[in-house]
């Protein structure tokens, strides 16, 4: 039905203080944008001298921070960066950093760990960079997340965004990012300044680049870090299956995460040791100055650079076609394919949702993945989106994703596995209640920039990923 044309007004007069449930007025004078140090210039990211000995979560350090939206709203919340122990792929000892918002009306028994999706190897890309005041922005999805992060936080949800990529940035390696995301769930848990309850409950959510962290943590999490009181998981838009999707992502418009994925899995907490000589020998000089862009510069310009390019063409790389079945990629490939090995299997309930027609992760690859976590004994709820695209379904899905979240916190989500399917393609800006409008009416301006089952967002990634709302 149509919107009455007094509808519509408040609609655009809520929209235009959206942000008014948790931040401050813009400050008097612009913001110098190099008042925050990048991570590889600010010593605060640096381990001290002995963190090896430490167990992992073990916080390293800590910092108050101010902390805004794209940069330039000033958060009203308490705001903490914790640097913290966790673990490389190799075992070793390495630091990362995660950023906590804690709202004025927290629930001290719970907190959730928001995965946010920044899909590069570049350090200056970090979300821990990124959330400060100050700090530059200029993506769409990046916003569309921080509004998500609003949301949890006007509910009362302490929120906790790891680095979860680790020192080296390193996109892709999703058993180092679990590792980081359970490892970043300890270290909140431990900070005493949040005044939360000995045994938090906690809930991890990503979407996307954040749902390669979020998975892997729920796949890992038995094992490595059984002593967290996880209440679930929520992933949306999994990577679960590398190969498929590097076939999926080559010579496409979203080509350029390709040479971000094979920087981050070179680097050297992650697969250095045996896949960055492998990587010197068959790169050629044009593939090298992808992979220096790719090292360098956050997922927009990844885009742009490497747009429609294939990592198959031997412009990139000497072996052609033969470069994925060489047995070293292929082992690399094979430790990163989720949902391939029964003891790493989730125990807490899980929500995984995808879009059928998702032209970014192939759906086919998440639906195999839930298979087999369910043929295991998972409790899974599984909802397919019929409608939507890879960037439009993580803004519709948010109202099942929040509710999803409020159940495994109230222990109240369905034992065993389901599966749904949505056929609608619009946010219900009251889906969430009338105190939650303004925020959902932003996120349906953002639907408005990807268009319809992504149709804008596939025409021109670069150009929708440059837009704030």
């Amino acid at each position: 039905m149509a919107l009455s044309l007094a509808r519509m007004m408040r609609l655009a007069l809520v929209g235009m203080v959206a942000f008014t449930s948790v931040t401050s007025a813009l400050p008097a004078s612009p913001i110098p944008r190099s008042t925050v140090q990048a991570p590889d210039t600010d010593p605060f990211y640096q381990p001290p001298a002995g963190f090896a000995s430490k167990a992992p979560g073990t916080v390293l350090s800590q910092r108050k921070v101010d902390v805004a939206f794209f940069g330039l709203i000033p958060l009203d919340v308490e705001a903490y960066q914790l640097l913290y122990r966790t673990t490389a792929i190799d075992g070793s000892a390495i630091a990362t950093v995660t950023t906590i918002f804690k709202p004025k009306n927290a629930k001290l028994d719970r907190f959730v760990s928001f995965a946010t999706a920044y899909d590069s190897s570049a350090t200056k890309c970090q979300p821990s960079y990124g959330y400060q005041l100050g700090s530059p922005q200029n993506s769409l999805i990046s916003s569309v997340e921080l509004l998500v992060i609003e949301i949890y936080l006007a509910l009362g949800y302490t929120v906790a965004s790891p680095d979860y990529e680790g020192p080296d940035a390193a996109f892709g390696p999703g058993r180092l990012a679990g590792m980081g995301v359970l490892d970043g769930m300890r270290a909140v848990k431990s900070f005493k300044s949040l005044g939360l309850t000995d045994n938090p409950m906690v809930v991890g959510v990503g979407y996307s680049g954040g749902a390669i962290a979020t998975g892997w943590a729920a796949s890992l999490q038995p094992k490595y870090a059984s002593e967290l009181n996880l209440k679930g998981w929520v992933q949306g838009g999994t990577p679960s299956n590398v190969t498929g999707t590097m076939y999926q992502l080559d010579n496409t418009a979203f080509s350029g995460f390709l040479p971000a994925a094979i920087v981050g899995l070179s680097q050297p907490s992650a697969y250095g040791a045996e896949l960055s000589p492998f990587i010197s020998k068959i790169i050629t000089p044009e593939g090298q100055k992808s992979l220096d862009t790719a090292a360098s510069e956050c997922a927009t310009t990844d885009l742009s650079a490497f747009f429609e390019k294939s990592i198959f063409d031997t412009s990139f790389q000497t072996l052609g076609d033969a470069f994925i079945f060489d047995p070293t990629i292929q082992s690399v490939l094979k430790q990163n394919s989720m949902g391939a090995n029964k003891d790493e299997t989730p125990t807490a309930p899980t929500f995984v949702y995808h879009a059928k027609k998702d032209e970014v992760i192939p759906y086919a690859d998440a639906k195999k993945m839930v298979d087999s976590w369910c043929s295991w004994d998972a409790n899974v709820k599984l909802t397919t989106y019929a409608s939507g695209g890879h960037a439009t379904t993580e803004i519709i899905a948010i109202p099942d994703a929040i509710n999803f979240v409020q159940n495994a916190f109230a222990g109240t989500t369905k034992s065993g596995c389901t599966a749904n399917t949505e056929l609608g393609s619009v946010l219900n800006p009251l889906a969430l209640g009338v105190e939650l409008e303004p925020i959902l009416v932003k996120l349906i301006d953002g639907l408005f920039h990807l268009g319809d089952q992504d149709s804008k967002f596939k025409a021109d990634p670069v150009a929708v990923l440059k837009t704030n709302l």
